[in-house]
């Protein structure tokens, strides 16, 4: 018996052109065609070590960092419509740890502005510095105290919004005022100052250098909720309650 005779020989199927990469093209109604996978965008290893980094920096330095938590996006968004960022020309950013915040400030600025990030914490200057190349951010390492030098420093004028998230809760108040002096020192004279904090301290201490804020909002979807305030510049400071 020939055995040959009970084999079935199938039809081959036609199958979809190949792209360049040797991939099939996928092309509707064609058998067996199927899109071809997008392929998923690798994490910077800077990027995910940045919380590791930054909940260790808080244990280092607890009274420089703010949180232990970097900024949720709504706070972010909060933050940036207070400072109004699509008009300002040079920016001023107090503590960026990570560099977290300094992304999202970065994309709702102009293209043409400036950022100058303060910090403190030499480790976390060094970090922004190798996460984040765009060319508008300049990284200084230094005090709050000395914004006008770090300005002078860099060749930078006078900002139109200086934001801060530091821990003026932990700060000595000599520190804190020479910190809010300093703001409100180097201001343009249609410039903001919006600072962010889970407590009021910074409120209670900037009445004596800004007055009362424009300003004063709390951004509930932050873990913790976060008060937002805006002072403008040329405000005036309240009497010093005795």
């Amino acid at each position: 018996m020939n055995r040959g005779a009970f084999v079935t020989h199938a039809t081959p199927q036609a199958r979809a052109p190949l792209d360049p990469s040797g991939h099939e093209r996928y092309t509707p109604g064609m058998p067996n065609a199927q899109p071809h996978p997008q392929p998923r965008a690798r994490k910077s290893k800077l990027a995910t070590d940045a919380p590791v980094l930054f909940f260790k920096s808080f244990l280092e330095r607890p009274k420089e960092v703010g949180s232990i938590i970097p900024s949720s996006r709504f706070l972010e968004r909060r933050v940036m419509r207070c400072a109004r960022l699509d008009q300002a020309n040079i920016v001023v950013e107090l503590g960026p740890g990570t560099g977290g915040t300094t992304q999202a400030l970065l994309r709702a600025m102009r293209p043409d502005a400036v950022l100058l990030a303060i910090e403190i914490n030499p480790r976390l200057a060094e970090r922004v510095r190798a996460r984040i190349t765009d060319p508008r951010l300049v990284v200084h390492c230094g005090s709050a105290e000395d914004i006008p030098g770090a300005l002078a420093a860099h060749g930078l004028a006078a900002p139109d919004a200086v934001i801060s998230g530091i821990p003026f809760s932990t700060m000595p108040r000599p520190v804190a005022l020479g910190i809010l002096r300093s703001i409100r020192d180097c201001l343009a004279p249609t410039g903001c100052f919006v600072a962010y904090q889970v407590r009021d301290r910074v409120a209670v201490l900037a009445r004596e250098v800004f007055g009362k804020p424009s300003h004063a909002e709390l951004e509930v979807r932050n873990v913790p909720p976060m008060r937002v305030w805006r002072y403008d510049a040329g405000s005036s400071p309240s009497p010093r309650l005795r």
